[in-house]
């Protein structure tokens, strides 16, 4: 893994070109507000996202927690599931957070037909770290940072496998909870949580990198 480009550097310092990126936030439920604020401490420019338009210019979309299946049926419904797909096979950084991992996964365990994108090759199972009640925190070690990451999980989803060309880049208890592959990302805990914005700040640098290869930025002198 490039400690320069990937979601696992994690360091605020590395990123640059910040000024210049453009991250969108999926708007329609969830803790978006807290992504926005995570992304801007971080230096990105931010847009909330409703419809397939404001993904237009962006480098980067995060899909924050909430309820997986609302999610899809909000975006099914604004026609953004075949625009962020679109947006994902162009190139664009998509993270999906919690409810996010299951929308951006290919299999979702016992729901084999709730609709999803399908980007990133895992399965993963609803709620598997428990209900509401059995919220925890844990620290996990990241592949490329050199302190463990202080990670919420809320009616997490657990990963159960993962496909071939999938990087795991953290694990809780042997289960991966962090996993990479091309510029799709999938995290079953709350990053956005608790005050450590080390996440956002490598997803930030994930897509100064991006933007970059589109031309979008000059490269640092």
């Amino acid at each position: 893994m490039n400690d320069n480009s990937s979601v696992g550097s994690g360091d605020p310092g590395r990123v640059r070109d910040r000024a210049f990126v453009r991250i969108g936030v999926l708007a329609l439920q969830g803790a978006f507000r807290e992504h926005r604020a995570a992304l801007e401490r971080s230096g990105a420019v931010v847009v909330e996202v409703r419809r397939p338009e404001h993904l237009v210019g962006l480098e980067g979309l995060v899909i924050p927690g909430g309820e997986s299946s609302t999610i899809v049926k909000l975006m099914r419904s604004y026609g953004l599931d075949s625009a962020i797909t679109a947006f994902a096979a162009a190139g664009g950084a998509v993270w999906g957070t919690c409810a996010g991992a299951i929308v951006v996964a290919t299999h979702i365990d016992a729901f084999p037909d709730q609709p999803r994108l399908g980007l990133i090759d895992v399965a993963v199972a609803r709620n598997a770290y428990g209900r509401q009640v059995a919220s925890f925190e844990a620290a996990v070690a990241v592949v490329g940072w050199d302190q463990p990451f202080r990670a919420v999980f809320i009616r997490a989803p657990r990963i159960t496998s993962i496909g071939p060309g999938v990087e795991v880049l953290a694990r809780h208890a042997g289960d991966p909870v962090a996993v990479t592959s091309g510029t799709i990302t999938a995290t079953v805990f709350h990053p956005e949580l608790g005050g450590d914005d080390r996440w956002h700040a490598a997803f930030v640098q994930r897509c100064a990198d991006v933007a970059q290869a589109r031309g979008s930025v000059a490269p640092s002198t």
